[in-house]
């Protein structure tokens, strides 16, 4: 059987490109400006165009949901919802302290080899660009794909954000890898054809993140990027 780390270093060999997703790799989005403020804020805006699907957003505390819940009231009250959300993430990635551990070295060793590195989120791309500029890491990616504006029924677990990378960054989605600390992760790398890393940044992510499917699970970015330093996708062909 293999090791965690033989399994990494397979995965990272049968591809091209890494993609990133954002908040739990990268970046703890919501450390400063926690979500469920947030998703009180945004229910609060859906309530005021309709009061019964402001009821279905309260009952949740994830500002993803209520910008779902928000398409199935028209475009004007989709709008005013993605715009808040957009605005919310600034603000919350203002406060988000360092990127995660291990995160920028992943990045960097990714890059250093020769892979193509893609960030794939769920979050805006704004929020994304402004935090990579931030710490100083916009120069280790080479494309960024946010949230699919007005089109959350393409976020993640959709295909769609991943299928776009690829072809940004010319590959074929089945030389891409994902690496992300959620199951819609998971599912959108298999419904492209990708392969996925989990990253069990918490104890129960690891058999939920195994159970969906993820070639293979870490604990922590660092190890990522020991094993993206190993080499780029050209040395290890096999």
């Amino acid at each position: 059987m293999q090791t965690p780390s033989e399994a990494l270093t397979d995965v990272l060999g049968a591809s091209r490109a890494v993609l990133f997703d954002f908040d739990g790799p990268i970046c703890d989005v919501f450390r400063g400006l926690p979500a469920p403020g947030i998703a009180e804020e945004l229910a609060g805006l859906v309530a005021v165009h309709d009061s019964r699907l402001g009821e279905r957003a309260r009952a949740t505390d994830d500002p993803m949901e209520v910008h779902r819940i928000s398409a199935e009231g028209g475009p004007v009250l989709l709008r005013v919802v993605e715009d808040a959300l957009t605005a919310a993430e600034l603000r919350a990635v203002k406060v988000a302290g360092a990127p995660v551990a291990g995160a920028v070295h992943a990045l960097r060793a990714a890059r250093d080899a020769k892979w193509r590195v893609a960030v794939v989120s769920n979050n805006s791309a704004e929020c994304v660009r402004a935090f990579l500029a931030s710490s100083g890491i916009a120069d280790a990616v080479d494309e960024v794909i946010g949230r699919p504006r007005l089109r959350p029924d393409l976020m993640k677990p959709a295909p769609y954000p991943l299928l776009t990378a690829a072809k940004a960054l010319g590959v074929d989605p089945a030389e891409a890898v994902l690496i992300g600390d959620a199951v819609t992760d998971i599912e959108a790398a298999r419904a492209a054809t990708a392969r996925s890393i989990g990253f069990a940044n918490k104890p129960p992510k690891w058999s939920t993140l195994s159970d969906a499917g993820a070639d293979v699970v870490v604990v922590d970015m660092q190890a990522v990027a020991d094993a993206l330093a190993l080499g780029g996708p050209s040395d290890r062909q096999h």
